[in-house]
């Protein structure tokens, strides 16, 4: 690296540990303001949770972690850095999500919002005044709900999302005549991996239902690699710099820098800055509870999947579960430390949507996780292929290869990922309010700062949460600046 990228002390402006989506972001947004960034990733490979690879063959690319981005679409962060001239390329089927309870069974929410009331039927009406959203006014929702809380731009629009998120799955799923619709909903809230009997577990459902039927929920083309890749080439393109293979143990492994930012777990963080970190905050740290966790199972596939019903082939999303009792009984066990008697299944067929995934091979590719105790080592491989074998007959027969891996497995593939929990924290109300913990002071608050001075956390374990829309990273590195700026 040259010189001439650090400041005129010979220390950085800014340091980012971690290269997942929202380390790269904040190091995107501190490069473009002028400052000189060095990132620093674990792995030979950056993107964290957005990273992909080929498993089986070469030239089929598969997703490790995340797949599908129904926020990706409109994060504003995105937006801003405008992946889109640095390659990001969306493919966006004509069905957002399909849920599969059965051979025959299928529906489907549509980017059409008129299909989607067509598939719904009686409950349509109801759908629409409780879920669906106004093209007009998902960028207002989308600004409002990514962001750190605080007082609204849009409070009667705000009001009415929170009155309905506020709410349990069960209650609020109510409103609809029809099991298959609540059902529907379930798949969609239990993303969450909460139990829906619980407050606020229809928050989850009703956000990444809001762009379903105005942007549709895309894939990235050529693989969720294509995120961090557009990422990187915005950095670069600022002046940053990335290393990988460099690993974090603590802050004397760390280069002299202005400031730092850390695209890390709670647990991460703690082990890094240790002392330094004030009792009180340290303490709040402590006090964060991690998830349940995911077990993955990837496949090659000689065929597309033999589905029965023609909608999951019009989609890259699929849910499968017989009816609402199979979500809540499998949510309520793993949330009581249990596996599921009978697991539901979240599931993808991206090839349907992106061919390119497949190179010139003749192959395709399938993924589906379920929902498992924190730090599990159980394999539910045959317990997940036998639900698509349920659903769709002769599944087995066009398995060319598969690979499982555990919640322990997918913790130690990815650091912030702790046993398993892709969301980097439990989606409890208390954590969703204070995530990772209440400012002290409450007129200014500021999640992203650790007590230490010129450090900041910038991971999904900080507002606004999990998902791959790059926020975290994007209001860190804004209050960074802030406060840098209030320095001078």
């Amino acid at each position: 690296m040259e010189s001439s990228q650090r400041t005129d002390t010979g220390r950085w402006d800014a340091v980012v540990v971690g290269s997942g989506p929202n380390g790269l972001t904040a190091a995107a947004m501190l490069a473009r303001a002028g400052r000189s960034v060095l990132v620093l990733e674990a792995a030979e490979t950056v993107g964290g949770g957005t990273r992909s690879t080929e498993l089986f063959e070469s030239g089929v690319v598969h997703d490790v972690c995340s797949a599908v981005h129904p926020l990706g679409r409109v994060s504003p962060a995105f937006a801003e850095l405008d992946l889109a001239s640095h390659g990001l390329r969306w493919a966006t089927p004509d069905a957002s999500l399909v849920h599969v309870f059965d051979e025959e069974r299928a529906l489907a929410v549509f980017r059409d919002p008129l299909a989607t009331d067509h598939a719904l039927g009686v409950d349509a009406k109801s759908w629409r005044r409780l879920v669906g959203v106004d093209a007009d006014q998902l960028g207002m929702l989308v600004d409002e709900v990514l962001r750190p809380i605080g007082v609204p731009r849009h409070p009667l629009l705000m009001a009415r999302f929170g009155f309905r998120a506020l709410q349990s799955a069960d209650r609020f799923t109510r409103a609809f005549d029809e099991e298959a619709t609540r059902t529907l909903f379930a798949g969609v809230a239990a993303h969450a991996i909460v139990p829906l009997s619980t407050a606020a577990s229809s928050a989850p459902g009703l956000m990444l239902l809001a762009p379903a039927s105005v942007t549709g929920w895309p894939i990235a083309v050529g693989g969720s690699q294509s995120i961090a890749d557009a990422l990187v080439s915005c950095l670069l393109a600022a002046g940053g710099v990335i290393e990988t293979g460099r690993r974090i143990n603590c802050f004397d492994d760390l280069p002299p820098a202005r400031q730092y930012y850390f695209d890390t777990s709670i647990r991460g963080l703690v082990a890094i800055l240790g002392e330094r970190i004030p009792p009180r905050v340290r303490r709040a740290y402590e006090r964060w509870r991690y998830g349940p966790g995911v077990c993955k199972i990837d496949f090659l596939l000689s065929e597309p999947i033999p589905w029965r019903t023609p909608l999951p082939s019009r989609t890259a999303t699929i849910h499968v579960a017989q009816d609402y009792a199979q979500i809540a009984d499998a949510e309520s066990a793993v949330a009581r430390g249990q596996h599921p008697v009978r697991p539901w299944l979240l599931a993808g067929e991206p090839t349907r949507i992106d061919p390119s995934r497949a190179g010139d091979a003749n192959r395709h590719v399938a993924w589906a996780y379920c929902h498992v105790p924190n730090g599990s080592s159980r394999d539910l491989g045959e317990e997940m292929i036998a639900e698509l074998e349920r659903c769709a007959p002769g599944f087995r027969d066009v398995i060319v290869a598969s690979q499982v891996t555990t919640a322990e497995e997918i913790g130690e593939h990815d650091a912030n990922f702790v046993g398993g929990d892709i969301g980097s924290g439990a989606n409890s109300l208390r954590q969703l309010v204070a995530r990772p913990r209440l400012s002290a002071n409450p007129f200014r608050p500021n999640p992203y700062a650790t007590g230490v001075p010129g450090a900041y956390l910038c991971s999904s374990a900080t507002a606004p949460g999990g998902g791959v829309h790059g926020m975290s990273g994007y209001w860190a590195a804004k209050f960074g600046l802030r406060d840098q700026r209030g320095r001078l």
